[in-house]
């Protein structure tokens, strides 16, 4: 991960086993392929605020459950193991309001709080077993046949054969389906609950079934792992419609923060070419400033990008992402002594945020100086009591207490952030290295012998 909050945290195979998501292509798409994890304190922010009353109703805690932002054009959302719920970018950037993703985020707490994945492994095995039964029916219908003599039979023996594995998915696709319709029901629920329209939820599914129109022709219903879209937008929307709170709209500030969010992923992760064309010149609305200002410091045209980002505080100087956009402009171009205000600007405005705390003590330790060794550690301890898993925390954590003299801490630092990253020999070379530093039974030497006897989850590569 580069200094950078909006940055690619990690890139992998994310070990998931997926319940069925919003998207009708199947979830079960996104297993074992690398997937880049996107972090930005911004739109994690965001995404907290849309989630907070939606998990409150549903009973499910902020401490139970993790929101990843995926790096994906495709409109998609999916549950995935360890309670976590995947999002991709293009869910966002499609996204016209608000409404719209809080019904997809109620629809997939549906299953969050239905415990659809757990379910969904036991259905799992349940149709594997069914699969086996019907086939090895069909292998004896097959013997039994031959043995007589009968032809037929041993034809009919043979079609069960293939026939099994058939049955077994009609059976895990019909399972999935009344999931779906679960956290169908389960999302308008809390959409009620919290006052909130359905409205986004049904635009969201006439998408999808604008989609599907043409390859659904042909398709046979029961074999796909969602319902047909028209079948389940028909009884949504009849249902949605029937809320006192149908016409309710999202308010004007949370459709700015919406809006803002859409011009900053368009601005980092489309080209340039595409982000200008949705923000052109013409468009002086604070989104599109935004996006120009981060385009202008993805080529190269930094003075003009903090020139940008300098107006834009002019006019909403309370707002702490703008600093930070700011702090991060000046640090990668490397002028980390001039990032470092604005970056305490941000971590004031927004105290919370582990990911600036973290890239101001990088500032602070690329300015060089010695005396602000003491406040970049504060910041990236801090940083990392609420971002545990930002690797690169640890890294620079690792160097500025080298530049102290204190090796031992430096190397549990450099064991913390190399376990994150799935290097455990190296992990556990540093932390034995810290360890014989460490005073018996200290809080570094528990620390560090519990990385010495961590052991890779099953399954893992590791």
């Amino acid at each position: 991960m580069t200094s950078s909050v909006f940055a690619r945290a990690r890139s992998g195979a994310l070990p998931l086993v997926c319940a069925a998501g919003v998207a009708l292509a199947p979830a079960a798409e996104a297993q074992n392929r690398r997937m880049t994890i996107i972090r930005d304190a911004e739109i994690e922010a965001l995404l907290r605020d849309y989630a907070e009353s939606i998990f409150a109703a549903a009973g499910v805690t902020s401490r139970d459950s993790e929101i990843i932002l995926v790096q994906n054009k495709e409109f998609n959302a999916f549950v995935a193991s360890g309670r976590r719920m995947v999002i991709h970018t293009g869910t966002l950037l499609q996204a016209e309001t608000p409404n719209e993703v809080i019904g997809v985020l109620a629809h997939e707490t549906g299953h969050l709080a239905g415990g659809h994945l757990e379910g969904l492994r036991n259905e799992v095995a349940r149709a594997q077993a069914i699969g086996l039964v019907v086939s090895a029916l069909g292998v004896a219908g097959m013997v039994a046949g031959s043995a007589a003599g009968v032809e037929s039979g041993a034809r009919m023996g043979a079609a069960a054969t293939t026939i099994g594995p058939g049955v077994a998915m009609r059976s895990l696709l019909s399972y999935r389906r009344a999931q779906e319709l679960a956290a169908d029901r389960a999302a308008l629920s809390y959409l009620g609950a919290t006052r909130q329209s359905a409205r986004g939820m049904v635009q969201s599914f006439e998408r999808f079934a604008d989609q599907q129109l043409f390859s659904a022709r042909y398709a046979d219903p029961y074999a796909q792992s969602h319902p047909m879209a028209r079948d389940r937008l028909q009884q949504l929307e009849k249902v949605a419609r029937e809320s006192p709170y149908w016409e309710a709209v999202d308010s004007a500030e949370l459709q700015l923060r919406h809006d803002m969010m859409r011009a900053k992923l368009s601005a980092f992760s489309e080209s340039p070419r595409t982000a200008g064309r949705r923000f052109p010149r013409s468009d002086d609305s604070i989104p599109a400033q935004y996006a120009r200002a981060i385009v202008n410091y993805r080529t190269g045209g930094t003075r003009q990008a903090v020139r940008a980002v300098d107006a834009l505080i002019a006019q909403a100087p309370n707002y702490p992402y703008f600093h930070e956009l700011k702090g991060q402009i000046l640090l990668e171009s490397g002028r980390a002594q001039e990032a470092a205000a604005p970056l305490r600007q941000a971590v004031a405005l927004a105290p919370k945020s582990g990911l600036i705390r973290i890239m101001l003590g990088h500032a602070l330790l690329q300015t060089g100086n010695a005396g602000q060794l003491e406040e970049a550690i504060a910041n990236l301890t801090t940083g990392l009591n609420s971002e545990p898993l930002a690797s690169d925390g640890y890294r620079h954590l690792a160097t500025a207490y080298q530049r102290q003299g204190r090796v031992a801490e430096a190397e549990l630092a450099s064991a913390e952030g190399l376990l994150i990253d799935g290097d455990i020999e190296s992990a556990k070379n540093f932390a034995r290295r810290a360890q014989a530093k460490f005073s018996r039974g200290s809080p570094g030497w528990l620390k560090a012998d519990d990385i010495i006897g961590y052991e890779s989850p099953a399954g893992s590569t590791n």
